[in-house]
């Protein structure tokens, strides 16, 4: 799957806002605001439950990586996740 159609697919279940659980939460960090050397994918299977964390991490952006973006769609599929949450910007590591 290419980036466009990866980053277009994770959008339009972002846009979809609030639809139940389970739940995934995609959140960007990086040395600086422009450029995301990780991301975090929180899994939520139900209301009240802890969520379960993946990191994946890229010298480069990951929010540009064709591999990292592809794994996001799977893994947003397989989990048969009804909302998907984005964290807006990218946190800054220190």
């Amino acid at each position: 799957m290419n980036l466009d159609k990866s980053t277009k697919r994770i959008a339009k279940k972002v846009k979809n806002g609030f639809q139940g659980y389970p739940q995934i939460t995609l959140a960007y960090f990086g040395p600086t605001e422009d450029c995301a050397t990780q991301v975090v994918v929180s899994f939520i299977l139900e209301a009240g439950a802890s969520a379960q964390e993946e990191r994946f991490s890229n010298e480069n952006d990951v929010r540009k990586d064709e591999t990292i973006q592809t794994t996001l769609v799977k893994i947003i599929e397989r989990a048969e996740a009804k909302t998907v949450v984005e964290v807006a910007g990218v946190a800054i590591i220190k």
